[in-house]
């Protein structure tokens, strides 16, 4: 399986977690913290961090803090989880205003869209 991560593109196995196929890959800087701009590695992205999660969620997708909430554990969970169902150019548009927002704070956040089977 092919995808890419800060416009580079790496290669990884179909189930596998977007961090366990970073860094199968080699990656382990995934951002730098706001203020200071120190390295953020896996360990930022985890529950140590869910706040970052939760602030992107009600910023970018209007969500309560009850339902970002259980976005963030869900995906902390599980490695992905389905944010909300919108039409294609509303989805694309709403993932990269999303990771975007991330990346501007320092979150290793990365939003995708796929079609509804």
């Amino acid at each position: 399986m092919r995808f890419t991560f800060d416009g580079v593109a790496y290669t990884g196995h179909g189930g596998d977690t977007l961090a366990s196929a970073l860094l199968a890959n080699g990656v382990t800087l995934f951002g730098r913290s706001f203020k200071y701009h120190r390295p953020r590695g896996l360990l930022s992205a985890g529950v140590e961090e869910p706040n970052a999660l939760v602030t992107v969620l009600k910023g970018e997708f209007k969500l309560s803090e009850d339902q970002a909430h259980r976005v963030m554990i869900t995906a902390h969970r599980h490695g992905v989880c389905v944010v909300a169902v919108f039409t294609r150019d509303v989805a694309e548009t709403k993932a990269t205003r999303a990771t975007d927002a991330g990346k501007a704070k320092g979150y290793p956040l990365l939003f995708t869209t796929e079609p509804e089977e």
